[in-house]
């Protein structure tokens, strides 16, 4: 069981590191399939 004191310790590299990664591939999907570059 995860307790809420922890629970920012998980989140914040969750968010910092995971979410910056899938919006940059999710982006260069999106510029390569539309060919805008």
């Amino acid at each position: 069981m995860i307790t809420l004191n922890s629970l920012p310790s998980i989140f914040v590299p969750l968010v910092g590191l995971v979410f910056p990664a899938i919006a940059m591939a999710s982006l260069s999907l999106y510029v390569q399939k539309n060919k805008i570059f």
